[in-house]
This record gives structure tokens, sequence and C-alpha cells, in this order.
């Protein structure tokens, strides 16, 4: 073949792949665009029937909203309570059950020379953070993103020492294509609080709107390379989900119309949660999993969802308790941070570990599986280096 025609077919292929790109890249828009104008318009549009003000829903910085939770009930702690129990309970018996049928060899890889620099990175962070150093003041309040930039480092060096590769050595561009995608979701859960007033942040009241912007978006960004990072560390571990591969099928319908359904559901709940807070609060961490479980079957991207309908339940556990790892660092270093979050939980306000009430770290293993069906939901799991892992 002459050096021409070798020449016109690279073109051929680099126009190719940028016209397969495009389309990647708008059908990742459009998907994205789907999700936050219905997580935006719900709760306004129970706003707005509530007849309520909309406007101050929407400023920024945000206004404090919070719900007076002086009330505890007792009733209320012992409800949820048991319904924790009754969802996790299981999943503890059958892995309990199955855990001395895993024989694992843990072949080790010795912890990487970057993982020793990430424990630096942190330690140092941690102290910044925790003191009041009159040198660094100006830095005070942005002490939360170099500690959670330490935690990714080190939490991929533990994956690497126990499995000899990570998502920061062998998956660097999907670990960096997490960090935007963080921030977009967890802004939409800081709008959402907006109506449901769960938490709001102390120290930043002088804060401009650009200037909170950055501020939240920093640290927002580390959410999901914190959440999934964990998520491959624990999959190092069989017996951590020892049985969970073959537990109960939940079978899932994958027409047009549960999709309908599903996606009509959520936009009722956001709007009901708007109007009835203080009742409906727990629907915060819950209705994000049907609506994107919806979308995911009207677009087709259901790799979870396929796992959990052959009754392997591995994935959605690993995340689930990687979630609640990583808010216990989230609730550990909030609580002696300069700028940092308090809580205000409706009938459950007590029992407090650091800042959150006992209760609400319940939260964060729904909060576990939305991470990772959001990730699957926009990328579509098509990233080659992201294999299918579990």
């Amino acid at each position: 073949m002459t050096q021409v025609g070798k020449t016109q077919i690279g073109l051929t292929k680099l126009g190719t792949n940028r016209e397969t790109y495009t389309k990647k890249a708008m059908f990742y828009i459009i998907r994205l665009f789907v999700f936050l104008s219905i997580i935006f318009v719900a709760p306004l549009a129970g706003v707005w029937l509530s007849g309520q003000a909309v406007f101050p829903y929407l400023e920024m910085p945000p206004i404090p909203n919070m719900r007076d939770s002086a009330d505890f009930s007792w009733i209320t702690f012992g409800v949820i309570l048991i319904l924790i129990v009754l969802v996790v309970a299981p999943f503890l018996f059958r892995i309990y059950r199955h855990a001395n049928s895993i024989h694992s060899t843990d072949k080790k890889y010795g912890f990487p020379a970057w993982g020793w620099l990430g424990v630096i990175w942190l330690t140092a962070a941690w102290i910044l953070a925790w003191t009041r150093f009159e040198w660094f003041m100006p830095l005070q309040e942005f002490t939360f993103t170099p500690l959670w930039l330490g935690y990714i480092v080190i939490i991929n060096a533990l994956t690497y020492q126990r499995a000899g590769r990570c998502m920061l050595t062998h998956r660097t561009r999907y670990l960096l294509s997490l960090f935007p995608l963080s921030a977009i979701l967890w802004w939409s859960f800081e709008y959402l609080n907006r109506f449901a007033g769960n938490w709001h942040y102390v120290g930043i009241s002088d804060f401009s709107a650009w200037r909170y912007f950055i501020f939240a978006t920093m640290p927002f960004s580390t959410v999901l390379p914190a959440v999934l990072g964990t998520t491959e560390w624990l999959t190092t571990f069989p017996k951590v989900s020892a049985g969970l591969n073959d537990f109960f099928a939940l079978p899932i319908p994958r027409t047009s119309h549960s999709s309908w359904i599903l996606i009509g559901a959520s936009i009722l709940m956001l709007s009901a949660l708007s109007i009835w807070p203080e009742i409906l609060y727990p629907l915060l961490w819950l209705v994000p999993i049907v609506l994107i479980v919806g979308l995911q079957i009207a677009f087709g991207t259901r790799e979870l969802l396929e796992q959990i309908e052959q009754g392997n339940w591995r994935q959605a556990w690993y995340a689930s308790l990687a979630c609640l790892i990583c808010g216990g660092f989230w609730e550990m270093w909030n609580i002696r941070s300069l700028a940092h979050w308090e809580y205000s939980i409706p009938h459950v306000q007590s029992f407090h570990l650091f800042e959150m009430p006992i209760l609400g770290y319940a939260g964060y293993l729904p909060f576990g599986l939305i991470c990772v069906l959001w990730v699957q939901y926009i990328l579509d799991d098509e990233n080659p280096e992201h294999p299918k892992r579990y």
C-alpha cells in the first residue's frame, strides 16, 4: 500500500473516531440534562403548588432552611431503626454463613511510593484542618479538599497493594472523569437539601455567590472518586461479600411503561418532599435511586440492575459499604474543620456520632448505590478503562 493510501485510511479512521466521540458526548449530555431537569423542576413544582415563594430556594449562596428537630420521637427512631435492621440483617447473615467457604490467597504487591506521598499529604492536611495557625488562616476554610485528595491517593495505593492495579494507575482517565461528575451529582443533592433542610454550612456566611460556588465545587468533586475508589478496594476482600453473588433475584421490568412509571413516581415524590419535608425527608436518599433506575431502563444503561436481577448483590453491597466508610471519614473530618456542616433531622436528632445523628449514617447506604447507578447511567459503562470487575 502506498503512503498516500495509508494516509487516507488514517484520516478516515480519525474522522470516524471524532464522529463516534461526538455522538457519545451528545448522548452523555442528553442523559445528564434529563436527570438534572427532573431534579430541578419537580421540587420547585411542589413549592409552587403549595403556595410558597419559589425564589428563596434559588438563592446563592443558599439560605439555611433548617427544620425544627427538637421534637425527638422514640417511635420514629424505633421504626426507622427496625427498617434499617430488616434491610441490612439478611445481607450480614448471608455473608456470615458463607464467609468460611471463601478461600482467597492474598498476593501482596507492596505499598507503592506514591501511596506514601499520599500519607504524608493527608497527615499535613489533617493537621492544618484541625489546628488554627495564624499564618494559615486565609486558607483555613479550604482544607476539606486536600484531605480527600490524600484519601483518594491512599485508597488507590491500598488497592494497588492488594491487586497490583487500581484506578489511579490503570484507569486514570476514568478516575479523572469522576471528579466533574461528582461535583454535578453532589450539587444536585445540595439543591434537594434546600427543600429538605437537613443540613447547613457554618463558616461561609461572608461568601459571595461565585466564591461559594468554587469553594463548594472543589470538595464536591471528590465524592465519587473516594466512594468508587473505596468500592474497588473492598472488592479485593472476597469475604466481605461472601454469598452475595448468588443471593435473591429481584425482577426489574424493562418496558417503556415501567420506566415512565418510575420516572413519574420520582417526580411526584420530589414534589411531595418539598411540601412535607418534616415527614418525607428520607426520600432525599431514596428517590434518586428510583429516578436513575427509571432513566436507565429508558436509555438502556443498566449493568447493576442486570446483576441484581440475576441475584448478584456484590457490587451493590460493596458500594453501600464503601460509602458508609467514606461517611465515617466525612463526619470525623467535619467535626473540627473551620468551615463545616451541621444537621437538623426531624424526630431523630439525638445520639450523635460527630455532628451526625447515629441513624443518619443509614443514608450513606443508599447513597452508595446512587453513586454507582449515576456513573453507569451517565457513562453507560462504555469506557474501555472501566472493565466489569464485580
